[in-house]
C-alpha cells in the first residue's frame, strides 16, 4: 500500500490546483514544498509580487491621474523601495494564508522540504535540517516550476546585476537601469521602473518586442514607454557587463558602452528539475529543464504527470492552474472537459495589454478576410473620468459570418476587459450580440459596443456599394 494516492511536488498554481482537485475527488493527497516557498515562485517572487509592485507604482506615482491633475502630480514625492515592498509583503502574506487554508480544508498533507525521486513511486523529502523521510504514492504530479535563466558569463550579485527574482531585494530605486531582454517580464519591469523615474534602457537582440502581440498595440506601448524616457536598443547583443564601485558598464556587440546603476537580466526561464533525480523515475528533461507531456499531462512514465511552467509554453499562472486540475482528474480516472483552445494573454506593463484570438498579421498571412472595429478610451465617458486618453479596444470581425476572430485591448483594465470578448468567442457569438447589448454607462466595457458598431458600419458601407 502506498502512503498516498497522489503526491504533488511544488505548491505553485499548477501544484495547488492538482492537489485540491484530487482531494475533492476523494484521493488521499500530499504536497511537498519548502517552508519559505508556499505558493511557489508565483506567490513568492513572480506573478503576485510583480503585479502588486505594479499596483503600488501606479498609485504612488499618480501616473494614471496625470491627465487630470497635470504631469507633475504625485501621491508621494520620494518613493522608496520600502514603500513598494510593504505592499508586496502584505499581499504575499495574505496569499500564503489563503493557500495554507485551502490545502488544510481539503485534507491535503503539506510535507515541508525538497523532494527527489528514489524510484518511480518513491520520493525522498529533505526538510533542510538534516531530517529526511520517504513517501510513496500511486500517482505523482511534478509542478516544480522554473527559475530565471542566468548566463554563466554574468556575475550576479543581487544588487547591481540582478534577475527578476531578486528585483524585490533592491535596497534603493536605481537612477538608471538596463533591462536585457524585451520579453514579457523584461518589459513589465522596464515600464514599472520607468514610471518611478528610473532612466531605463532595454536591450533586445531581436528587431522587435512582444512579436506575438498586435503590431499596433506594441507600437502604442513603445510610444508610451518612450514618453517615460525608455530607450530601446533592438538588434543588439550584450557581450559583457562589468561592475564598478559606483555602478556597471554594459558593452554591446556593436561596440556601444552603456553605464547604469543596475542591470536586470530577463533571459528566459529554466525548469527546476535538476535536483529531482528524474533518472530514478525513468524520466529526462531537455536542456531548459522542461519535461515533455501528452495531452493529458502524462509524462513518458504512465503514473507520473507534469504541469505548469516546468512543461514549457505557455507558462502562465492561469493555464498552469487549469493544467493542474486536468492532470488530477486524469490521474484519478475522472472524466473531464479538455482546456478550451481560446486562452487570453495578459501583459501587466504600464499601460497593460491583453488579447485573445488571432492578430491582424496572422489573419493576413492566413488569407482570412476581416474587418476592424475600434473604440478609443478618450471617446468614452469612463475614459475621461479615469484620465486614460491612450487606451484602445480593437475587434477583428469576420465579414462572412460576423464572428469575432480576435480581441486586442491596450490601456486601463485591459486584462479584465478581454474576458467579455472571450465569453462571446467561446460561446460562438457574433458581433451582433455586442451591437444589441446594453452595457452599463459610463464603463470601459461600453468600448465593446462602440467597436462593434464601428466594424458593423464598415461592413455595411461595403455591402451598400456592392449590392
Amino acid at each position: 500500500m502506498a502512503d498516498y494516492d497522489l503526491l504533488v511536488l511544488g505548491s505553485g498554481p499548477g501544484g495547488q490546483k492538482a492537489a485540491i482537485a484530487a482531494a475533492k475527488l476523494g484521493a488521499s493527497v500530499a504536497l511537498i514544498e519548502r517552508r519559505n516557498m508556499i505558493g511557489g515562485v508565483c506567490i513568492q517572487t513572480g506573478t503576485i509580487p510583480s503585479k502588486t509592485l505594479r499596483e503600488a507604482v501606479l498609485y504612488l506615482t499618480g501616473m494614471s491621474q496625470r491627465d487630470l491633475y497635470g504631469q507633475s502630480y504625485r501621491v508621494k514625492e520620494d518613493i522608496t523601495i520600502g514603500d513598494l515592498t510593504a505592499r508586496t509583503s502584505h499581499v504575499v502574506g495574505r496569499e500564503v494564508d489563503v493557500i495554507r487554508s485551502q490545502l488544510s480544508r481539503n485534507g491535503v498533507a503539506l510535507l515541508p522540504g525538497m523532494g527527489k525521486f528514489l524510484d518511480p513511486h518513491t520520493v525522498q523529502v529533505s526538510d533542510g535540517s538534516g531530517q529526511e523521510r520517504k513517501v510513496t504514492a500511486d500517482k505523482i504530479v511534478i509542478a516544480t516550476g522554473t527559475r530565471p535563466a542566468r548566463p554563466d558569463t554574468v556575475d550576479f550579485d543581487e544588487q547591481t546585476i540582478i534577475d527578476s527574482d531578486s528585483i524585490l531585494g533592491l535596497e534603493k530605486i536605481p537612477r538608471t537601469m538596463i533591462v536585457v531582454g524585451a520579453g514579457v517580464i523584461g518589459i513589465e519591469y522596464a515600464s514599472m521602473f520607468a514610471a518611478l523615474g528610473t532612466k531605463v534602457t532595454v536591450i533586445e537582440q531581436r528587431m522587435r518586442m512582444l512579436d506575438f502581440c498586435d503590431t499596433e498595440v506594441v507600437e502604442a506601448l513603445k510610444y508610451q514607454l518612450r514618453d517615460l524616457a525608455v530607450t530601446f536598443r533592438f538588434g543588439e547583443t550584450v557581450t559583457a557587463v562589468e561592475r564598478y564601485a559606483r555602478g556597471t558598464v554594459t558593452t554591446l556587440a556593436s561596440g556601444k558602452k552603456i553605464p547604469a546603476d543596475t542591470v536586470m537580466y530577463s533571459a528566459g526561464r529554466q525548469g527546476m528539475t535538476d535536483n529531482l533525480n528524474l533518472e530514478a523515475a525513468g524520466l529526462t528533461a531537455d536542456k531548459r529543464g522542461r519535461i515533455t507531456v501528452d495531452s493529458s499531462f502524462r509524462t513518458s512514465v504512465e503514473h507520473i504527470y507534469a504541469v505548469g511552467d516546468v512543461i514549457g509554453f505557455p507558462a502562465l499562472a492561469a493555464t498552469s492552474m487549469e493544467q493542474g486540475r486536468l492532470a488530477a482528474h486524469h490521474a484519478c480516472g475522472e472524466p473531464v472537459h479538455e482546456m478550451h483552445a481560446l486562452q487570453p494573454i495578459g501583459i501587466y506593463t504600464i499601460p497593460e495589454i491583453s488579447y485573445i484570438g488571432r492578430t491582424e498579421d496572422e489573419l493576413t498571412e492566413q488569407r482570412v478576410p476581416f474587418e476592424v472595429g475600434v473604440s478609443r478610451y478618450r471617446e468614452l465617458a469612463r475614459g475621461q473620468i479615469i484620465g486614460d486618453s491612450y487606451g484602445v479596444l480593437k475587434l477583428l470581425v469576420s465579414p462572412e459570418d460576423r464572428s469575432l476572430l480576435g480581441v486586442h485591448v491596450f490601456g486601463t483594465n485591459a486584462t479584465e476587459l478581454v474576458h467579455i470578448g472571450q465569453a462571446v468567442m467561446g460561446c460562438g457569438g457574433t458581433i451582433d450580440y455586442l451591437v444589441d447589448t446594453v452595457f452599463n454607462y459610463p464603463t470601459l466595457a461600453e468600448s465593446y459596443k462602440v467597436a462593434a458598431l464601428d466594424a458593423t458600419n464598415k461592413m455595411r458601407q461595403i455591402s451598400m456599394l456592392t449590392d
